[in-house]
């Protein structure tokens, strides 16, 4: 059952209850007023019967029907006997009478059925003779009208009932208009197409409080499906990183792995037996043992930092472990032009092993893929709540395409950037992350006419690194 019937058919219950009340009131009030109407008239006419009745002539209270027409009349002796009774006669009538004997003479105004069936409503008083009077008059009139009063009240209730229902129908529709405009909003939004809104939510109804219900709701779902795009693109886009890492990191440790296979075959088709090929032999195994350690190692250091693992946590002094991280690289090469610049003696919370190894990640870089002559600058400054460390090198610098790539795993600019001594591509990578694990950030830019600067920020005081999302 619809919503609108139900609304129709506990508006016509309501109405036609309150019509009973209605109805069942009127009724009640008009019968009492007819009724009290037969009373008066009674009492108007007791007193001239009353004068005639006192008399003891027989002609006097012969007259009494002309006194009264169209009442009952009776005088009743002291021990019951009717000394005279007049019938009420009404033109068109019967004649109506009552038996006396069937009546309670002690009550003075009451209701009773005469002879012929008819109710007629009796007025008694008690004369100062002894003798009884009865006067009475047809309620024939009265019950006419109450009859009448009901066919119009029930004629008039159900005419009242059916306006109410028809009023009732326009109404509750144009109450449910705002609402099938809702249902067919909702019906028109799919799990693809969340971007539509249920309209009516700025009006102060019922209606538009559940619209605005609604859209709230849909707002949500809205939220909720773009964080879940996002995440699935974010785990799209992490797969592919993850497959691209394996990839690259398979393709990395092929090399060694193929270059100390072929050492080792060169030692078993002889190479123990001559000291200078066995010599060979060996320093190979070792250094690509070496550079696959390496890489291992780098592999680990991301992976650590991938899962958020916690870095120690102490104050450092970001000003002395330049220092240190700069005299390691002179004396790795010592013939590069270095220029250093400290504006500020800094200190930031961190690893001091980690930060260490970004620094010397920065060095390494320029010395691997620079010319040997190349000369570059390391600055040291402040800027707002952050410590800035900038590394600047004079070299070709990077195609615009490729400064957005620099940090990612195993991505090498062969073309833009000379390498002498190759590379496993996780140098600024690490780095990346381990300024990350630090809260901080590193950017490149090239420079002007010619080089790339690297800029690494590191906050003062950063917050607790378990709360790193």
């Amino acid at each position: 059952m619809s919503l609108r019937v139900r609304l129709l058919i506990a508006t016509g219950v309501a109405v036609l209850c309150g019509l009973i009340v209605v109805d069942v009131i009127t009724f009640s009030v008009v019968t009492r007023s007819l009724v009290q109407q037969v009373d008066d008239t009674l009492q108007r006419a007791h007193a001239p019967i009353e004068q005639v009745a006192r008399s003891r002539d027989t002609d006097d209270r012969q007259a009494i029907p002309a006194i009264a027409p169209g009442l009952f009349v009776s005088i009743v002796d002291v021990d019951g006997t009717e000394l005279m009774t007049a019938p009420a006669i009404e033109p068109g009538r019967e004649q109506d009478v009552v038996d006396i004997s069937t009546i309670d003479l002690s009550k003075r105004a009451q209701t009773v059925s005469a002879i012929d069936g008819d109710a007629i409503r009796l007025r008694i008083d008690r004369l100062g003779d002894g003798t009884t009077l009865v006067v009475g008059q047809s309620l024939h009139r009265v019950d006419e009208t109450r009859r009448q009063l009901v066919a119009v009240l029930l004629f008039g209730s159900l005419a009242a009932i059916a306006a109410a229902v028809a009023l009732a129908w326009w109404l509750v529709g144009a109450g449910l208009r705002p609402l099938r405009r809702v249902e067919a909003s909702a019906a028109a939004i799919t799990d693809s197409d969340l971007d539509l809104r249920v309209p009516g939510a700025d009006q102060p109804t019922e209606v538009g409080n559940l619209a605005a219900a609604l859209n709230e709701m849909l707002d949500r779902l809205q939220l909720s499906s773009d964080e879940r795009e996002q995440t699935l693109s974010e785990l799209r886009a992490s797969e592919s990183r993850m497959r691209r890492f394996v990839a690259d990191a398979s393709h990395e440790l092929r090399t060694p792995i193929a270059a100390t296979a072929a050492y080792a075959e060169l030692f078993e088709q002889g190479a123990r037996d001559h000291p200078a090929d066995l010599d060979r032999a060996m320093s190979g195994i070792r250094r690509e043992t070496s550079r696959m350690a390496g890489l291992v190692d780098d592999l680990l250091l991301l992976a650590r930092l991938d899962e958020h693992r916690p870095l120690a946590d102490e104050s450092v002094d970001l000003t002395e472990l330049v220092f240190a991280a700069i005299d390691a690289a002179k004396t790795v090469d010592p013939a590069r032009p270095i220029r250093v610049r400290i504006h500020d003696v800094v200190s930031v919370r961190g690893d001091a092993g980690r930060l260490r190894q970004v620094v010397d990640n920065l060095l390494a870089n320029v010395r691997a893929h620079t010319p040997l002559d190349t000369a570059f600058e390391v600055e040291l400054s402040t800027d707002a709540d952050a410590a800035v460390l900038t590394v600047t090198d004079a070299g070709p610098g990077v195609a615009p395409a490729d400064l957005d790539h620099l940090f990612d795993r195993f991505y090498r600019v062969d073309d833009a950037r000379a390498r002498s001594t190759g590379g496993s591509g996780l140098g600024l990578a690490i780095v990346d992350a381990i300024i990350r694990a630090h809260n901080g950030s590193i950017t490149a830019r090239n420079v002007e006419p010619h080089g790339l600067a690297l800029i690494v920020r590191l906050p003062f005081d950063p917050p607790d690194p378990e709360e790193v999302p």
